[in-house]
């Protein structure tokens, strides 16, 4: 109870600040509810500011980025799963040691990549970084491997082929752990700051986390501007927890009692 508390107060008083103008002029609680509510800040930030380029931006980004990383995590996760292959080992060490390299390590080679390819300021330097992460290649890979595979061989059997084997027999079983996977990154990409601040320069191609933090400037900080902002940066991960909450204990529950 005491934890469902803490993580219902920050939310409520990031609800409260939005509906008022200039929250940060209030000396007490009290002062809210001397006052009406209003919209205004919602308005404002998206009539006066790119505030709805920003929310399109993180929806195409994260939604391309989900695609990306169950189709092609799944696919390696597959041939790393079913397959013998020279190199394999070493391949997926190399996978496991890469989830534990942070994000700043790589941050400015990656930064003099966008920048050789001219990709700075463009969906490319935002989405193909990020398009298979080595978690999902591990996600998918222990999922696959505990499924079992005589359906597999009887398919090969009947004639069908690898595509279609791993299309219509092997991601069908792994709906569970596809959910968890997507919903995991949706969520990581909708709420990534650090490279989308680094390849983006121009207001058009900034992401919400992006356009937030321009809302806290030297001297002070738009409270209600940024809060209304928060409001409705946290409104899809709101919407994922609850539409999915169970899916993804189930798909986190099912890949820990599988061997």
């Amino acid at each position: 109870m005491l934890a469902v508390i803490t993580m219902i107060i920050p939310m409520l008083l990031m609800l409260l600040f939005s509906l008022y103008e200039s929250p940060e002029l209030y000396q007490s609680p009290l002062e809210f509810f001397k006052n009406i509510p209003t919209l205004t800040n919602y308005a404002d930030i998206f009539i006066t500011d790119t505030f709805g380029r920003y929310f399109l931006n993180s929806l195409f980004i994260a939604f391309v980025v989900t695609i990306g990383n169950v189709i092609f995590g799944s696919m390696a996760g597959y041939a790393f799963a079913r397959y013998e292959f020279k190199g394999k080992k070493i391949l997926f060490a190399s996978v496991m040691g890469l989830m534990m390299v942070p994000h700043q390590v790589v941050m400015i080679p990656l930064y003099r990549m966008m920048v050789t390819f001219d990709w700075i300021n463009t969906f490319w330097a935002l989405i193909i970084p990020g398009l298979l992460a080595p978690f999902a290649i591990f996600l998918m890979r222990q999922y696959i491997r505990a499924l079992p595979a005589d359906i597999e061989d009887a398919a090969r059997i009947d004639g069908a082929g690898e595509l279609y084997i791993f299309f219509r027999i092997v991601l069908p079983l792994c709906k569970p752990v596809i959910t968890v996977l997507a919903i995991y990154t949706f969520l990581g990409s909708w709420n990534a700051f650090l490279y989308p601040f680094l390849f983006t320069s121009l207001p058009e191609m900034r992401t919400l986390p992006v356009g937030l933090a321009y809302y806290i400037g030297r001297q002070s900080i738009d409270w209600g501007h940024l809060m209304a902002g928060a409001t409705i940066s946290a409104l899809p991960v709101l919407i994922l927890f609850l539409l999915f909450s169970k899916k993804i204990i189930e798909g986190l529950t099912a890949g820990a009692l599988k061997e």
